[in-house]
């Protein structure tokens, strides 16, 4: 099983591990479960947080109400004693009666007095709360409600627990102790606001219930492009890679499709491109192995000419199969992220250490079209492999003492600035249906001859120019010549065109 085979299907298995039966719950659900999760959490602290305050509120409305009735009381009882006089003495009965006439009790709230620790004056009926009518308050207030002062304090009994505040009357007339009594039904009160942290409980759980129905709606829609994805997956297959993702929307999950589908062109272009080359491979070299084997088999092993004649054309087939292996090689590293390693380079001088290696590969008139004074980051040794194959390339098919020129320049293409380095020569050219052809693997014109080379020559030059993100191209006339060119998009530093210079 090859590598890209292994990749393919350790893919499907991955997408297909997301399946509920494998992962016990499902993205959807655990997606749900934690926006759900963090609303409830939301509701419970701002529910607790707003509740305390509330009851915080409650306690200081209803001292703030128990003070406010002890100050007007204390008014009340500083006229009365202002207005008595001797014939119509200020008594503890009448002070009590005209203050509970004057006060008008809070709901929950309620008031009595009580004259030598007797129920003198109670409330009027419309008043709810009847402190009168609870034992263990009348207790408390007999036995344990303070005579020189007035407190506010907090009475718990079985019907209730009561914030009352005790106001014992101190006249200056001898009189028996007498209280005004002021009582709020703190239980009622809290239950009240309890009632209302229910009803809050209750909206919350309704919002939590259409919260939930939505976002599993919601969710299910947002991760479509991942059960898309999963199902592509489920269905991909050795034979099989054309299956691809709908891109649905243009969000990450769009991107995250978008990226797949590219990822699966890859591994598609990666097997195909195995198949083929393993098809040609197999085809290239059946070749020398048979041409070998059937020098061995028909020499003549006393025939010391036969002998040397079947040995020099295995030693030319095996060198060909090794130039072939060491194309294969080439390509094969082709697709590492280090096959070039971009420097800064001086481009004319990158330019005349080419045409210095260039000279020895034939016979020809060999000059430089033009150059390009700049700095550039590509990687010197690969650009230079690739133009030795182009020239090697122009020597092959042209003619002894014809012209090959080399040359570089840059151009603007919209906008963004390429660098060229181009080959030009004076062969035989390249019919215009084989030009697209000759950059595949084995590819050959119909002007070439299969000793001639690995056929791959092209194509490593092409995959050289993809790894520094450019292109390969060229132009031909039959009978007039070819001209190949690089293309490499840069950034150039600095540029200096000078007049073109023959070598």
């Amino acid at each position: 099983m090859t590598r890209i085979t292994r990749l393919a299907r350790h893919l499907a298995r991955f997408f297909a591990s997301t399946r509920v039966a494998r992962r016990g719950f499902s993205v959807r659900t655990r997606v749900l479960a934690g926006m759900l999760g963090l609303i409830t959490l939301a509701f419970a602290v701002t529910g607790t947080v707003v509740y305390l305050l509330q009851v915080r509120t409650m306690d200081a409305r209803i001292d703030d109400s128990l003070k406010r009735s002890v100050q007007e009381f204390q008014v009340l009882a500083a006229r009365s004693s202002e207005s008595a006089t001797a014939s119509a003495p200020l008594t503890a009965e009448a002070l009590l009666y005209t203050a509970m006439q004057q006060t008008l009790p809070a709901k929950h709230e309620g008031m009595l007095s009580m004259v030598n620790n007797d129920v003198r004056w109670t409330a009027p009926e419309i008043v709810q709360l009847r402190p009168e009518n609870d034992p263990e308050f009348i207790a408390w207030a007999v036995n344990s409600a303070p005579d020189e002062r007035v407190m506010l304090q907090t009475v718990p009994t079985a019907k209730a627990t009561y914030r009352v505040v005790s106001i014992p009357l101190t006249l200056a007339q001898p009189q028996p102790p007498a209280h005004l009594f002021l009582a709020y039904d703190y239980t009622a009160e809290q239950q009240a606001l309890n009632r209302g942290f229910l009803m809050y409980v209750a909206v919350g759980l309704a919002i939590l219930l259409v919260a939930g129905a939505a976002g599993w709606l919601l969710v299910g829609r947002f991760l479509r492009p991942v059960a898309l994805l999963r199902d592509t997956a489920r269905k991909i297959s050795e034979s099989d890679l054309s299956q691809r993702i709908k891109v649905v929307g243009r969000d990450d999950l769009a991107e995250l499709t978008m990226t797949v589908n590219a990822m699966l062109d890859r591994v598609e272009n990666a097997m195909v491109s195995q198949r083929q080359l393993l098809d040609d491979v197999g085809h290239e070299l059946r070749t020398p192995v048979t041409i070998v084997q059937g020098h061995l088999e028909l020499m003549d092993p006393l025939d010391p000419e036969d002998v040397n004649q079947s040995r020099d054309i295995a030693l030319a087939e095996l060198d060909r199969m090794s130039f072939l292996i060491n194309d294969l090689v080439t390509l094969a590293n082709s697709n590492r992220v280090d096959f070039v390693q971009p420097a800064a380079t001086n481009i004319g001088t990158l330019l005349d250490d080419l045409l210095d290696k260039a000279r020895p590969l034939g016979d020809r008139v060999w000059r430089i079209g033009h150059r390009v004074e700049a700095t550039a980051d590509v990687d010197p040794q690969r650009i230079t492999q690739a133009m030795l194959q182009l020239c090697s390339n122009a020597v092959k098919f042209s003619a002894d003492g014809s012209t090959i020129t080399m040359g570089t320049n840059i151009t603007t293409d919209s906008g963004n600035e390429v660098l060229r380095f181009w080959v030009r020569d004076e062969g035989v050219g390249i019919a215009v249906t084989d030009q697209e052809r000759i950059f595949e693997r084995f590819g050959r014109g119909h002007n070439s001859k299969r000793t001639e080379g690995s056929g791959l020559g092209l194509n490593i030059v092409s995959a050289i120019a993809g790894a520094h993100g450019g292109s390969i191209g060229v132009s031909s006339d039959v009978g007039v010549g070819s001209t190949f060119v690089i293309e490499i998009p840069i950034a150039p530093e600095k540029e200096e065109d000078e007049p073109n210079t023959d070598h």
